[in-house]
């Protein structure tokens, strides 16, 4: 089922987020609604807020990116095939001299700025089995699960960004709070009258 992604300013979006265990309900459901959700607003990752579900869990699939022709030949082949289910994740280690990327986000559709972050994470998380992992990731995969990563600790990718460039798109952002954005799928609007 496609679910309505959430907009900018709703406050699920800043909310602490909570661990989940193996019984929380429907989880299966949960997390097939989140990948199809997903693919119906042509993304690469989402965070349950996104979802208005205030749990520690993302996915993410960057095979959108194995056509990319700027990356070499490897990195493309590893793309193609990269997508993960992140349950109670924690970033242990972040290191590496910070690049920039232009990043945009479902939740704030039509703005896209670049980020700086940093090239290479440790994360340690949860399967959909509940199985744990600690994974080393690099580059654009490192960088789409410390977007997502963020999301569940209430961070959004605008709050990286300059005091410039904040009010430069500040007036983008109260739009898209109250729903006067043109969007192709499904979402909330905090200040909307009606819901689309």
């Amino acid at each position: 089922m496609i679910l309505p992604i959430v907009a900018y300013g709703d406050p699920v979006l800043r909310k602490e987020t909570k661990e989940i265990t193996k019984d929380y309900p429907n989880l299966d459901k949960v997390i097939e609604n989140m990948f199809e959700t997903m693919y119906a607003a042509h993304g690469i990752g989402l965070a349950a807020p996104q979802v208005n579900l205030p749990i520690r869990l993302f996915i993410v699939d960057a095979t959108p990116f194995e056509d990319d022709e700027d990356l070499s030949e490897e990195e493309r082949k590893f793309l193609s095939t990269f997508k993960k289910v992140f349950i109670n994740p924690q970033i242990i280690e972040e290191s590496g001299d910070e690049w920039a990327f232009n990043e945009g986000c479902l939740s704030i559709p039509d703005v896209r700025e670049d980020v700086f972050r940093q090239p290479n994470i440790v994360i340690k998380y949860q399967d959909e089995n509940f199985k744990e992992h600690t994974d080393s990731f690099d580059g654009i995969v490192a960088r789409i699960i410390q977007h997502e990563y963020d999301h569940i600790e209430g961070v959004l990718f605008t709050d990286k960004l300059s005091p410039l460039k904040k009010r430069l798109i500040k007036s983008k952002l109260t739009n898209i709070s109250k729903g006067k954005v043109n969007i192709d799928y499904r979402m909330k609007f905090p200040n909307a009258k009606k819901k689309r």
